[in-house]
């Protein structure tokens, strides 16, 4: 296990790519999650928040997981300012843009409770902002490779955009939260908050639930970008990329090369 995390963070510090997977696939999520908690360690930045992916139902395993996480740390979570946001892709590896809802914890989860409703999830007290994820990875084959190599790689996250907040978002109809994405101005996904099973609130539970049983009960500060809400887009770097959020304002970005990551 080791050995694999050693090699992505290796790649990622670089900007480097990967030719294929450094080792053997884990055998399920949990021993993944175990890699990814040894790149973490070695991470020369702060966990500030998590990214939520879905996992198909033919590519679950025994845990039953119908999500995953990635951690997203400090230095890669960015405000948006209203220009384009450079944002890092690995050349020759994965590059995609997710239009995300992000939550942001204004309360710490009971360490305590390991399970989690959605209903228990959206009565824990939390702001809604618009985002976009930068899912890239060292890489190429991540996705389809499945979630046990999602997993190990931090998710296939390199970073989160953090736009507008959208209010009062546990009194709101979730399905009329609505968005689009746009690459170099062509049209490539629509959807919105309901484009995933369960919503919002699903994925917030999961992210309670599965952080408490890692060890990492949520703290009041952290964010969960809840997953990709009209798709997931690749793009590569000289690209660019716009999401446009029903009523709640619109992000750009345009994909740099990732470079070498500077000592802590």
């Amino acid at each position: 296990m080791s050995a694999i995390a050693d090699s992505f963070v290796a790649a990622r510090r670089k900007g480097a790519s990967l030719e294929g997977f450094p080792g053997s696939i884990p055998d399920d999520l949990v021993t993944a999650y175990r890699v990814q908690d040894l790149a973490i360690a070695q991470w020369p930045d702060q966990v500030v928040g998590w990214k939520v992916g879905y996992i198909a139902e033919e590519r679950r395993d025994l845990s039953g997981d119908e999500r995953l996480l990635g951690p997203v740390f400090a230095r890669q979570l960015w405000n948006a300012t209203g220009s384009s946001t450079p944002i890092p892709v690995f050349v020759g590896g994965f590059g995609a843009v997710e239009a995300e809802y992000v939550l942001r914890l204004d309360a710490d989860a009971p360490a305590g409770k390991l399970d989690w409703t959605p209903a228990e999830a959206a009565a824990l007290p939390a702001t809604l902002y618009i985002g976009v994820e930068v899912a890239s990875s060292p890489l190429a084959t991540i996705n389809q490779l499945g979630p046990r190599v999602v997993v190990s790689d931090f998710g296939n996250n390199n970073g989160l955009i953090l736009g507008a907040e959208v209010p009062d978002w546990t009194a709101r109809d979730e399905s009329s939260l609505l968005a689009e994405t746009f690459i170099e101005d062509a049209s490539v996904g629509t959807g919105g908050a309901t484009r995933l099973p369960g919503g919002l609130r699903a994925a917030f539970a999961f992210a309670l639930s599965r952080s408490a049983r890692r060890g990492r009960p949520l703290k009041a500060g952290e964010y969960v970008a809840t997953g990709n809400a009209t798709g997931i887009h690749d793009i590569a770097a000289g690209q660019r990329a716009r999401v446009v959020f029903q009523g709640h304002g619109t992000l750009d970005c345009h994909a740099v090369p990732a470079s070498e990551e500077s000592p802590a």
